[in-house]
């Protein structure tokens, strides 16, 4: 598949997450946003509530990507060190943000207290992502999209984020359900296809192992141009029908 759509990459930051207290689900919520706008995620990351780390990956993902989306560590407790990190990361400051200030002080007024402030703190020269679930605010850096972990405020940031970003083409697939057939079977079929299309993407998903009932496979053709999916699609299932395997689109 080329590459001349914009690429992402998500950094997840928190201990609850890879302690397993807590289930990641906000890289597949931010995968299927990003496909919608025809931007590539090339890369997923989890890294505890440590700033070298949060640094670190940082660093290297802004550096390789276009876009970098980071979810979690933004809120008022000492562990909640990513706006932390991501000042070092790009080397400037991390003062309260006036408006940032505003916005909290008006959604918690008396209660307004230091461990709330910390969530004013925004990395020099950042721009504030509209949070409406809960006000605190997310923050956008240069390439980088500071959100929420939590997902129902995540999702609602993704709104704010969305009219930022430079979109490209949307990938298009075609899938074709083999049931009764391994893997093992079409694999020899599918590298070839692969092989002759070689700006499309061809995947294999098995299902049904280790239970009870019917096994087989999912055959997922990608690309950007509609037309050639559908012809590969369409090659692809004759291929298998020749070697007398069924495949059902889907």
């Amino acid at each position: 598949m080329t590459q001349s759509s914009p690429t992402a990459a998500v950094l997840v930051i928190g201990d609850e997450v890879l302690s397993g207290r807590t289930q990641d689900t906000n890289t597949n919520t931010i995968a299927r946003f990003l496909s919608a706008l025809g931007i590539d995620l090339l890369e997923a990351r989890v890294v505890g509530d440590e700033i070298d780390r949060i640094v670190a990956a940082l660093s290297e993902l802004r550096a390789t990507h276009d876009y970098v989306f980071t979810t979690g560590g933004i809120g008022p407790t000492h562990d909640d060190v990513t706006a932390d990190g991501v000042a070092q990361a790009f080397g400037v400051a991390l003062p309260e943000h006036p408006e940032a200030l505003a916005i909290l002080g008006r959604r918690y007024g008396d209660e307004f207290n230091a461990a709330r402030r910390r969530m004013a703190r925004i990395p020099e020269g950042g721009s504030l992502i509209a949070n409406p679930v809960t006000d605190a605010p997310g923050f956008q850096i240069e390439n980088v999209f500071v959100m929420a972990g939590v997902p129902k405020i995540m999702r609602a940031m993704l709104e704010d984020v969305a009219p930022r970003l430079r979109t490209g083409a949307v990938v298009r697939s075609r899938t074709l359900r083999v049931v009764g057939v391994g893997e093992g079977a079409i694999a020899d079929l599918l590298a070839a296809a692969a092989r002759a299309d070689r700006d499309l993407s061809f995947g294999s998903y098995p299902f049904g192992h280790g239970t009870v009932g019917e096994i087989g496979t999912q055959l997922v053709v990608r690309g950007r141009e509609e037309a050639a999916v559908d012809a590969a699609a369409s090659r692809l299932q004759s291929d298998l029908a020749a070697a007398g395997i069924e495949a059902t689109p889907v």
